[in-house]
C-alpha cells in the first residue's frame, strides 16, 4: 500500500453496486470517443473494475483534452449534465454550443488535494472529474480562473452550469470552495451519508 494513505475503513461497497448497475443498464457504450478499459488496481487502495477512457461525450461533439478516465457512472453523468445544463447555457449566453473541455484531473490514485493522511479521493476511484474550462464553436475558450468574477455573460454561464451540477452530482466544488478549486469545477459521486441523499455543494 502506498505510504501516501492511510487505511480507510469506509466500507466502499455502493461503488461497485453503482458501477454494476450502471452496466447492468447500458448507460455507458463504448463507440469511437468512448473506450473501455482494463481493469485498474491501485494495490487495493484505489482503482476502476472498468474504466473508460472518454476522448469526446455528446457523440463527439464534445471533445475532452486530455481524456478522461471515468467509470460508468461518472461517465453518463458528465454526458447527462452536458447535455442538459451545458449546451443550454452556451446558447442562452454565448449563441452557440460548446465544443471542448479542458479537463485537469479523472483517474488518479491520491488523496484529497494530494495532502498526506487526508482521505482517499474520488479520482482515485474514476469517480471524479476536474474541469477547468470549455471551448466554445468559433475557437473563444471561457475559462473557471477568469470567468467565475469576469464579464458577466462568464459569470452567468459558470454559476448556472455549477447549480445544474449540484442537482446531478454528489460534490461540486468551485473557486468559493477553497483555493485549491480556484481554477476548475470538480465534480464527482462520493456517498456522503449512508442512503447517499446528501449532496456538498460550494
Amino acid at each position: 500500500m502506498p505510504s501516501l494513505f492511510e487505511f480507510d475503513n469506509e466500507n466502499h461497497g455502493w461503488r461497485t453496486q453503482s458501477e454494476k448497475r450502471c452496466l447492468a443498464k447500458g448507460l455507458v457504450r463504448a463507440n469511437a470517443y468512448v473506450q473501455p478499459l482494463s481493469p485498474i488496481n491501485g494495490n487495493g487502495v484505489c482503482g476502476i473494475g472498468q474504466p473508460f477512457l472518454v476522448n469526446a461525450s455528446l457523440e463527439g461533439d464534445v471533445w475532452l483534452d486530455p481524456g478522461a478516465t471515468l467509470d460508468c457512472a461518472m461517465t453518463a453523468a458528465l454526458e447527462q449534465w452536458l447535455a442538459e445544463a451545458v449546451q443550454p447555457a452556451a446558447y442562452r449566453h454565448f449563441g452557440v454550443p460548446v465544443i471542448g473541455a479542458k479537463v485537469l484531473g479523472s483517474y488518479s490514485c491520491r488523496t484529497r488535494n494530494g495532502k498526506k493522511g487526508a482521505k482517499v479521493s474520488e479520482h482515485a476511484f474514476g469517480n471524479a472529474i476536474d474541469i477547468a474550462s470549455f471551448m466554445l464553436a468559433g475557437g473563444r475558450w471561457v475559462a473557471v480562473n477568469s470567468g467565475w468574477r469576469g464579464a458577466s455573460a462568464e459569470r452567468a454561464f459558470w454559476r448556472e452550469i455549477h447549480s445544474a451540477a449540484c442537482k446531478r452530482f454528489f460534490t461540486v466544488l468551485s473557486p468559493d470552495a477553497d483555493s485549491f478549486h480556484r481554477d476548475h469545477l470538480h465534480l464527482d459521486l462520493a456517498r456522503h451519508n449512508r442512503d447517499g441523499s446528501y449532496r456538498y455543494c460550494k
